[in-house]
């Protein structure tokens, strides 16, 4: 049965964060490991480094966790407390094994700060701090290799390499992360767009219904006025028109809503997906897409349809689901419906649930079945119903 996978950005920021900010503190780790444990350092060195190294992974993991929510445009205020922090532990990271003349991995430290930094900058201002950066550790690379007699090209160039090389993975994996955020904003709005437009169009309809009946009404009605003391007969038989202008308009404004409101199951399971990915709700769908138009007739889609709704508005409404999953099958000549989520903490309230309770009353008269149950922190909604159930579902 094919697997369906709603909006996964909660899924895709986890792991842009555990991937940036996992390979980012190995590196760190496995670079201050090799002079922490020599026993030719110092020892107030080797305490020291520990101490700025543990300094530098918290100030890293916060201002990660602070940035990948947003995307650069929000980014008004930067963390200057975190930022300060994690400038200073890099600093000593990068002078105790320069002062080594280590002039390969010095830089590394600084270079995570500065690309850290970066992410929340906008993009003129982040291309000029990384050449600053990268400058500036050839610079500090070439000096101290000239002053102490070394070698200066690897000294300079290295560092420089790996500030452009970390601040490149950084910003890269980043960059993904906005680019799915913008495009999640962008769906959002289309949502909205498309449910403001659905509005316009029923309120169109709306409108050159009941504007031509009541204009008819209106005429007509001023008509009988004018002649109920002149012609009696005639005033009754235009009231009587009058009467049956009611009728239709209130038939013709019924049969707009019921249009409107209709729904069906396969609507609604994909309406669902991006209902809940709006609310940040990671969903998990598993359906057979061919046996939601071809087995189950239109009067079942569309009650089943009603549960999924229901199910869904009761989620967004009370609960603070993290999770979902969402399931539709026909087995054994039943079409089921499923949907559970976690977040549910507090049981339900006697008195609740009049939409459930009316919903089961339907599946029961189409010969179906409604059920949900509460479990821990978790909720769960199960429809079942004959898929040649005929019963007028509107």
């Amino acid at each position: 049965m094919p697997i369906e996978r709603g909006a996964e950005l909660g899924g895709f920021r986890r792991y842009t964060w555990w991937s940036l900010a996992g390979t980012i503190m190995l590196f760190l780790v496995l670079f201050v490991r090799d002079w922490v444990v020599d026993p030719d350092v110092a020892v107030w060195a080797r305490v020291l480094g520990v101490g700025a190294l543990a300094v530098l992974v918290v100030a890293g993991v916060v201002l990660l966790s602070l940035r990948l929510p947003r995307v650069p445009d929000d980014a008004r205020h930067l963390p200057v407390a975190w930022i300060v922090a994690g400038s200073m532990a890099a600093a000593v990271l990068g002078v105790i094994p320069l002062t080594l003349r280590e002039y390969g991995l010095w830089s590394l430290a600084p270079a995570t700060m500065v690309s850290i930094i970066a992410t929340f900058l906008p993009p003129r201002r982040r291309r000029t701090l990384i050449a600053a950066a990268v400058i500036g550790a050839a610079a500090i690379g070439g000096i101290v290799s000239l002053a102490s007699g070394d070698p200066w090209l690897f000294a300079a160039a290295f560092p420089a390499g790996m500030v452009a090389f970390v601040a490149w993975m950084t910003l890269g994996m980043l960059w993904a992360w906005d680019i799915a955020e913008r495009l999640n904003r962008a769906r959002r709005l289309a949502a909205e767009l498309a449910v403001k437009d659905e509005r316009l169009r029923f309120a169109a309809d709306l409108h050159d219904i009941q504007g031509h009946h009541l204009q008819v009404i209106a005429l007509k009605s001023e008509l009988a006025a004018r002649l109920v003391t002149a012609d009696p007969a005639r005033a009754a038989a235009e009231m009587e028109q009058v009467r049956r202008l009611a009728a239709d308009a209130l038939q013709d404004t019924r049969a707009v809503v019921q249009g409107y409101r209709r729904t069906s199951l396969d609507e609604e399971l994909a309406n669902a997906v991006k209902v809940l990915a709006a609310a940040d709700i990671d969903t998990r769908m598993e359906r057979d897409p061919d046996s939601v138009t071809r087995v189950l007739p239109e009067t079942g889609r569309h009650l089943l349809g009603l549960v999924m709704r229901e199910a869904t508005t009761n989620m967004l409404r009370h609960s603070q689901a993290r999770h979902a999953q969402v399931g539709y099958r026909v087995t054994a000549g039943s079409a089921r419906l499923w949907v559970s989520n976690d977040g549910a903490a507090d049981p339900p309230r006697r008195g609740t649930g009049t939409g459930l309770r009316t919903l089961a009353e339907r599946m029961a008269a189409a010969g179906g079945a409604l059920t949900w149950e509460h479990d821990g922190e978790r909720f769960k909604v199960a429809a079942s119903l004959p898929v040649d159930a005929a019963v007028d579902a509107g």
